[in-house]
């Protein structure tokens, strides 16, 4: 089990592998592109849930300033979300499909950028070790849990989306279980 900050870096790695793959694609790899956006929509979906339930309610309450950056967090995991959702269900030929997925790329890597220069930084200078490593073990459990798809109309705050997201948490992976 890692620490809180590491496990959501190692997502923001995972995500941006993703993107690389899908950014080496031609206009031609139809299929590769649909498969490479699906595990973005899912990858995506998870963290911004993990982190919605777990790392924000904590972090809003360190200063003004980690506030301000994780409410505009939270705008930004929003319009992901609705970008996310149009892209699970946009063909992968519609000539917006590719334009889309460029403009999410660009605003998760903004987002990501200011999380792991501001905002990490503020937790771990906050923040010793062990309740790094507890809010690790708080973001496995959520992980287990966490929406695989996108609900954007969904409460991004404590308590109503500890309840929302268990419970479309349990949807996304019924959905996800049945073939086709």
């Amino acid at each position: 089990m890692s620490d809180a900050i590491t496990q959501l870096k190692d997502d923001h790695e995972k995500v941006e592998k993703l993107f690389k793959k899908y950014e080496d694609t031609t206009d031609r790899a139809i299929k590769t592109r649909r498969k490479l956006v699906d595990q973005i929509i899912e990858e995506l979906s998870i963290h911004a849930a993990i982190e919605e339930q777990v790392f924000y309610p904590i972090s809003r309450v360190l200063s003004d300033e980690a506030q301000d950056q994780t409410l505009e967090g939270l705008e930004e995991h929003h319009l992901v979300k609705i970008t996310l959702a149009e892209l699970e269900t946009l063909d992968p030929t519609d000539e917006r499909f590719h334009p889309k997925v460029t403009v999410l790329m660009e605003n998760v890597r903004h987002h990501v950028e200011e999380e792991e220069n501001d905002l990490f930084p503020m937790m771990r200078e906050t923040f010793g070790r062990n309740d790094m490593s507890d809010l690790g073990a708080a973001l496995d459990e959520a992980r287990s849990t966490a929406p695989t798809r996108p609900h954007p109309a969904s409460p991004d705050a404590p308590p109503a989306n500890l309840v929302t997201g268990l419970v479309a948490g349990i949807i996304d992976r019924i959905r996800d279980s049945i073939p086709g």
